[in-house]
């Protein structure tokens, strides 16, 4: 399949059979990022995971958070909420809420931040060559947004992101 180093002649294998196991093998990484990572970054890698696996799609999604000492408990019941709602399964996610670290930048494909106006100051804090090289979307935390509005938004904008790496 590859027969030139680093460029594929064909596009890069989708997962066959559909499984998440078989697909981390071979997959891209999109880096979900949100302040805490345990509502909206948990969120998206969930439902992200569970839609890449069931189409096959060679991606897998991690989330991270610029700080999780803000939050307590591994995952916030509205996530695990929507989640069972849209019968996705808990193992699409983490088990537990994890800090964004640099090599987390460095190792992902694709990185996304859940809203630019929360967390471009942190990610300029934190991580200033970093804040041009990242997608933002514009879904904020509570209590501005509230998770029915927030979760259905990120859930939107996630089959918006598969539609389009699956191109």
């Amino acid at each position: 399949m590859k027969t030139i180093p680093g460029r594929w002649i064909r596009s890069p294998p989708r997962c066959v059979p559909p499984d998440f196991k078989v697909c981390q093998q071979v997959a891209k990484t999109v880096l979900f990022i949100c302040t805490g990572n345990f509502y909206r970054s948990r969120f998206a890698e969930a439902v992200f995971n569970y839609h890449a696996s069931k189409e096959g799609l060679p991606w897998r999604a991690i989330s991270r958070g610029l700080a999780i000492h803000w939050a307590t408990g591994p995952l916030s019941p509205y996530t695990a909420g929507a989640l069972a709602v849209r019968r996705i399964p808990l193992h699409h996610t983490g088990p537990d809420r994890i800090q964004l670290t640099e090599d987390d930048l460095k190792s992902a494909n694709l990185r996304v931040v859940m809203d630019r106006s929360e967390h471009f100051a942190m990610m300029m804090e934190h991580f200033p060559l970093w804040t041009a090289q990242v997608e933002y979307w514009d879904v904020p935390d509570l209590p501005i947004n509230q998770p029915e509005v927030a979760l259905p938004a990120i859930e939107g904008k996630v089959l918006e992101l598969l539609e389009r790496l699956s191109k």
